[in-house]
């Protein structure tokens, strides 16, 4: 889709290259997507062990070894249980409610950095706990507290990153978390295969412990990193100070354009809630649609179910512990090398193209996967050697493409459609919808899965189609645009000209050109 300009001169053109400090601090930051990754990929692995799920789980441990003289589970129910899901999903309730209740309010009035450190501290304390677990409420509590911690940092890096980064390059910069965080689900995945093999049993321990070293950094790291420009604005800083900041950044002496903007849009912004301007006018409808929408299809296609129960999939159809664990290794470094393709790519292909491949590539793979459970896995036995040598590849290719597209997209996308005066609170929006429909999936999934079997792959499939239509007919296009200038896509698009009151759409016209391309 090409979307026109208002004018010639827009977007207006920014001087800048990538500086070295540029670097380090986005680096820094992306610490956050590390630590979300390597909860993710925990997770999923140590609730495969048999030593964890002995200690706080054995119920399911029962189910595996046959029901202990009870009737014979079906393999799609050995997992069925809501208080194993509720660990899992702890973390994402704790961090819906801190995104919404605090996260956004010490982001916006305090900054991005001190919202990142308190995010650091809380993942230390959690990671403490969760290592330290004696019975099943302790585990909760340390995955709650991790949550804490990740509804900080989820609301704050994305912004710093889109912040900090030179306009032409966001895509790559900010894509650069969904890359941190593929690489802290290879870390756990790794340290999963690892400690599986302790003897003793307290293997799992450890994996959980080890949150504690990318906090460790992200926190100490956070201490020493410069707030972002327009953060510093919305707190009321000199200007010049603003500006010799802007300078170091984009390691040239002209940004008086993109000062004015940040400074323009702050003072939009006076006296008035972020909250309350999203919910409530008009002219950022678009902006809340794509705030609610695009984190709510992002686990809508089910990547979380790969994310967190990879190993307990693999072990559903017939592959033993070890196996699984070493096969979501090799998932995980599929996913780094597609997330690492698309910070490449998406600066140059652009948002659109990159979803909607990433979406086709998706729906084939889940169909498929549906296909061979449904043909080749009843409720007992497993899979013949051949048929699960194809499903692990087949998941593997849908992971490539959701590392490629709606992956790191689901952080860009939002972080940058906001306006100063409504991104603090345009992040929380996204950030709830995540973790709401985080939660729902986390927590229905094995219960869906006993119940559906492999249906539920075809359920998914269905929402990977809608998502593509979705962006096929709604997103503009918005690679290279200054981050203050984004907003003015929607006033050239089709269909939210008419929902801003810029354009209309008569009865009986034809398809928008966009449409017809």
């Amino acid at each position: 889709m090409a979307v026109g300009f208002v004018d010639d001169e827009w977007p207006r053109p920014r001087g800048g290259r990538v500086t070295a400090f540029v670097v380090l601090s986005c680096f820094t930051a992306a610490m956050g997507g590390a630590i979300y990754g390597y909860d993710i990929g925990t997770a999923g692995g140590v609730s495969s062990m048999e030593p964890f799920l002995r200690e706080f789980f054995p119920d399911v441990l029962r189910r595996m070894a046959g029901g202990g003289g009870a009737r014979r589970v079906s393999n799609y129910c050995k997992f069925d249980s809501q208080l194993l899901t509720l660990f899992t999903s702890s973390l994402y309730i704790s961090g819906l409610l801190t995104a919404v209740l605090l996260a956004s309010w010490v982001t916006a009035s305090r900054g991005r950095r001190t919202s990142m450190i308190l995010g650091g501290v809380a993942y230390i304390a959690g990671a403490a706990v969760s290592g330290a677990a004696v019975n099943v409420s302790m585990a909760i509590l340390g995955r709650a507290l991790l949550g804490v911690g990740l509804g900080f940092t989820t609301q704050s890096v994305p912004l710093y990153m889109a912040e900090m980064a030179p306009a032409r390059y966001r895509g790559a910069f900010s894509n650069g978390i969904q890359f941190s965080l593929c690489l802290g689900a290879l870390a756990a995945t790794t340290v999963n295969f690892a400690v599986e093999k302790i003897r003793g049993g307290w293997g799992w321990r450890l994996s959980l412990s080890l949150a504690g070293v990318p906090a460790v950094l992200l926190t100490v790291g956070a201490i020493f990193l410069p707030e972002t420009p327009n953060s510093l604005v919305q707190q009321g800083e000199d200007r010049d100070k603003v500006k010799a900041l802007l300078q170091k950044i984009r390691g040239v002496d002209a940004v008086d354009n993109e000062l004015d903007e940040i400074v323009a849009a702050n003072a939009a912004a006076q006296g008035e809630n972020g909250m309350w301007l999203i919910l409530s006018q008009r002219r950022y409808r678009p902006q809340l649609a794509m705030a609610v929408l695009i984190p709510a299809f992002t686990q809508l296609t089910g990547i979380n179910v790969i994310g967190f129960y990879a190993p307990v999939l693999l072990r559903t159809i017939g592959m033993g512990e070890s196996a699984s664990l070493m096969s979501t290794v090799i998932l995980v470094i599929v996913s780094s090398a597609s997330t690492l393709i698309s910070m490449f790519l998406v600066d140059s292909f652009g948002r659109r193209t990159l979803l909607l491949v990433g979406g086709f590539q998706m729906l084939v793979s889940e169909v498929l996967i549906g296909g061979v459970m449904a043909a080749k896995l009843r409720d007992e036995g497993g899979l013949s050697r051949t048929y699960a040598l194809l499903l692990i590849f087949v998941i593997n290719v849908y992971s490539a493409g959701f590392s490629l597209s709606w992956g790191p997209l689901s952080w860009l996308v939002p972080s940058e459609i906001f306006p100063l005066e409504i991104r603090s609170a345009g992040q929380s929006v996204a950030v709830a919808s995540c973790f709401v429909f985080t939660v729902i999936v986390a927590q229905c999934f094995l219960a869906m899965l006993c119940r559906m079997k492999a249906c539920i792959f075809f359920f998914f499939a269905g929402w990977i189609a809608a998502m593509t239509a979705f962006v096929y007919l709604f997103l503009p296009e918005t690679k290279g645009m200054p981050i203050e200038q984004v907003g003015r896509v929607w006033e050239e698009h089709w269909f939210w000209r008419w929902i801003l009151g810029t354009g209309e759409i008569h009865p009986g016209s034809k398809l928008p050109k966009e449409l017809s391309q």
